[in-house]
């Protein structure tokens, strides 16, 4: 388990979490003592934005749970660690490409990839391949043509493997 995630599960981060928690109930009260329409206005958008997210929040939940159940750190290891060799940069960019939704809701489960043996260089690799968005190909097919889309995409997966190397060397974890 790397440094970060053991300090974020062990009594320190949950005493962190507590202390955002206070923090944001009491600015919401401080708000709300100030401004009661705007402060009503504030929460009610926050719902708003919990219930779109929530669907993929439960998805990601039950994939790292049957993750957790059915998938060994050594297989992780062995498809996304750092001697996963090509597979593993492609299985990284092809995830990075596919996947949807805010970036945020992948952070718990790519945290609990890197905690299993995924190297820096893969989450490096999938973040920025997320940017490549399948579903809007067509679209900027029809505005930027053929040329600029592939030129882009081609750019944009470079990138991708180019910032995944550096991120492997900068870590010292090795290509």
């Amino acid at each position: 388990m790397t440094g970060r995630a053991q300090e974020a599960k062990g009594p320190a981060g949950r005493r962190r979490g507590t202390y955002l928690l206070v923090a944001a109930a009491t600015a919401y009260l401080a708000a709300a003592l100030l401004d009661p329409l705007r402060t009503a206005e504030a929460l009610k958008f926050s719902g708003y934005l919990g219930l779109r997210i929530a669907p993929i929040m439960i998805l990601v939940i039950i994939f790292m749970g049957l993750m957790n159940h059915f998938i060994a750190p050594k297989t992780v290891s062995r498809y996304l660690g750092r001697k996963s060799g090509l597979k593993g940069w492609a299985l990284a960019t092809a995830a990075g490409i596919i996947s949807h939704g805010p970036m945020y809701v992948w952070f718990p489960l790519i945290q609990d990839l890197r905690s299993r043996g995924m190297s820096n260089g893969l989450v490096a690799v999938f973040l920025c391949c997320r940017a490549i968005k399948v579903p809007l190909l067509p679209v900027m097919l029809y505005y930027f043509g053929w040329l600029f889309v592939v030129l882009l995409t081609g750019y944009t997966l470079l990138a991708g493997i180019a910032q995944g190397i550096i991120m492997d060397r900068m870590t010292s974890e090795g290509v």
